[in-house]
């Protein structure tokens, strides 16, 4: 794992250096979409809808519109703004950990030492595992100031950012206001259902059943050569539509292209051009399209 971010937790006068990490990742399959006559990209543009022209990314502000008028914020006006000056996770109280909603918990983050002795950190775990409570701090983290809860997580320090409390919907259902009469035999019935489902949690036990079958059902076509060339779903694209993209990948080749002449290699000794050409279903043949003439590394 990479570090996002460093810092330093803080309560009183206690300082403990960390690291912190992203404790979650996605694990779904990547899809883009083509088109289904030939499979070719499908990409999106931004375009000014005034002049109609292709806006490069650099050129791009944001701004707010009240439904009538429209405020334009520059990266000067961001910049003016306070920002992720400090560095500190500041501790503003210690609550009950059953005192946390669970509705309110966000993005999870692993907090690891970053000092020559860990022994801070570890009491402050110990500490919050003996007294079962749950720290309410503050941080700022990518220019926005954030709630968190600081719990324990095994023998990890786990921050959880937390939504703000005007970001939680109140759940307001008149068909729950009526009265419901309920039998002590239906609650007992109830109950005996939820105790003949009852078992210890495990969450390697589950997994994502339609990533599952999805990542086979892909697996299945390459194996039957029921797939396109990746090189014949791009078409002659202007420099303006994506030019990030075309910058980043020429950057990209011309790195490639520097790498093997030091090593005195050339494009037919790459890996890449050793592997044998793909089959392809007859049926699903994509007409041939002419692939734009690479750029010259400069």
């Amino acid at each position: 794992m990479r570090a996002i971010w460093k810092g330093a937790l803080t309560f009183g006068l206690v300082n403990v250096p960390v690291k912190v990490y992203s404790a979650t990742e996605d694990h779904d399959v990547p899809l883009h979409q083509v088109h289904n006559k030939d499979g070719g990209r499908i990409r999106y543009q931004r375009i000014c809808e005034i002049d109609g022209e292709v806006v490069p990314y650099a050129d791009i502000d944001k701004a707010y519109d009240d439904g009538e008028r429209t405020v334009v914020l520059t990266s000067d006006d961001f910049a003016a703004l306070p920002s992720e000056r400090s560095r500190e996770i500041d501790v503003v109280e210690f609550v009950p950990s059953d005192q946390i909603d669970l509705l309110t918990l966000d993005k999870a983050y692993y907090l690891e030492p970053d000092s020559a002795s860990p022994k801070a950190y570890v009491l402050l775990r110990k500490t919050l595992e003996q007294t079962d409570r749950t720290a309410v701090v503050r941080f700022s983290l990518r220019q926005k100031t954030r709630l968190a809860a600081l719990r324990v997580r095994g023998d990890v320090l786990v921050l959880q950012t937390l939504l703000w409390s005007d970001e939680v919907r109140e759940a307001a259902f008149p068909s729950l206001d009526e009265p419901v009469r309920i039998s002590a035999k239906e609650l007992e019935l109830s109950a005996s259902l939820v105790e003949s489902f009852s078992s210890d949690f495990d969450p390697s036990a589950f997994g994502d059943e339609y990533q599952q079958e999805l990542r086979t059902l892909i697996d299945a076509k390459l194996e039957k050569g029921d797939a396109l060339d990746t090189a014949e779903t791009f078409g002659e694209r202007e420099e303006q539509e994506s030019g990030e993209v075309i910058d980043l990948m020429a950057a990209l080749r011309a790195s490639v292209e520097r790498s093997r002449a030091a090593r005195g290699e050339t494009a037919s000794d790459s890996p890449a051009s050793k592997k044998a050409p793909a089959t392809k279903s007859p049926a699903k043949k994509a007409p041939a399209k002419k692939a734009p003439a690479k750029k010259k590394a400069s």
